[in-house]
C-alpha cells in the first residue's frame, strides 16, 4: 500500500495482508439505488432530479457515507448476505489488480493517454462500465466518482497500520474515500491516492461500491 512519490498521507509504503473478499464490478448505479429509495421511502440524494446525474446507469452521486452504509444494510436485509463498504486496504488491492506499485490500474501511463480523455466527464459522471475493466474485472475503479470506504480517515494511519486486515482508526471526524472524480482537473486518481470528507456531506462527485466478505 501507499506510494513513495505521492502525498504525505500515502507514506510509508508498506505491505499488508487481507482476507479474500468480493468487490462489485461497478459503482452502485441510480437504477440500483432507486430500488432502495422506493422500497424503504429513504430520501433521494440532492442531485437525483438533475439531468446531469439522473441516467439509470450513472453511478448514484451525492450520497453521504451514512446513506451508503444504510444502503448496504438494506441490501443485506433483502438478500441475507452481508454487504458493506470496502476498507481502504481492500479498495487499493482491488484497484491495483496485477500491477503492484504502479500508479494506475493499467500501469504508469498518465490518464491523458486514455482514449478520448479530453472530451470525457464534462458535466457529471459517465455511465458505469463504459470502458474496459482492470485485470480484476472492475470498472471505473479510479475514476467517475469518489468511492466511500468503511474506514475513519487519519493522514498518519500508515505509520501504525497493522499488517493484517487494516481497518483504519477506531474513530475520527472524516471518512476515507478512494478513486478519482469527474469534477477534478485530473479525472483519474492514482491507485494509492487517499481522500476524505465528513460522513454527513453530500458531494456531487461521491458515490460508492459494494464489498462482501
Amino acid at each position: 500500500m501507499g506510494s513513495a512519490s505521492g502525498q504525505d498521507c500515502e507514506r510509508p509504503v508498506h505491505r499488508v495482508w487481507i482476507n479474500a473478499f468480493l468487490l462489485a464490478a461497478t459503482q452502485v448505479t441510480n437504477a440500483e439505488y432507486q430500488r432502495f429509495v422506493h422500497a424503504s421511502s429513504y430520501d433521494a440524494p440532492p442531485f437525483w432530479d438533475d439531468a446531469n446525474f439522473s441516467h439509470p446507469q450513472q453511478p448514484v452521486a451525492g450520497v453521504s457515507w451514512f446513506d451508503a452504509d444504510r444502503y448496504c444494510q438494506w441490501l443485506s436485509s433483502q438478500t441475507g448476505r452481508r454487504y458493506r463498504l470496502p476498507t481502504e486496504a481492500e479498495w487499493e488491492r482491488a484497484a491495483r489488480g496485477d500491477f503492484e506499485q504502479k500508479d494506475f490500474p493499467w500501469g504508469n501511463d498518465p490518464p491523458q493517454s486514455l482514449p478520448d480523455y479530453a472530451t470525457r466527464w464534462q458535466t457529471g459522471p459517465e455511465s458505469v462500465a463504459r470502458d474496459a475493466p482492470n485485470s480484476f474485472g472492475l470498472y471505473n475503479i479510479c475514476d467517475n466518482v469518489h468511492e466511500w470506504c468503511s474506514d475513519w480517515y487519519s493522514p498518519n494511519y500508515y505509520v501504525a497500520s497493522p499488517e493484517r486486515n487494516p481497518r483504519g482508526p477506531a474513530e475520527g471526524l472524516r471518512k476515507a474515500s478512494r478513486g478519482g472524480s469527474w469534477r477534478h482537473h485530473v479525472k483519474v486518481a492514482r491507485c494509492s491516492a487517499r481522500s476524505s470528507i465528513p460522513p454527513d456531506f453530500h458531494y456531487a462527485d461521491y458515490g460508492f461500491r459494494l464489498a462482501c466478505s
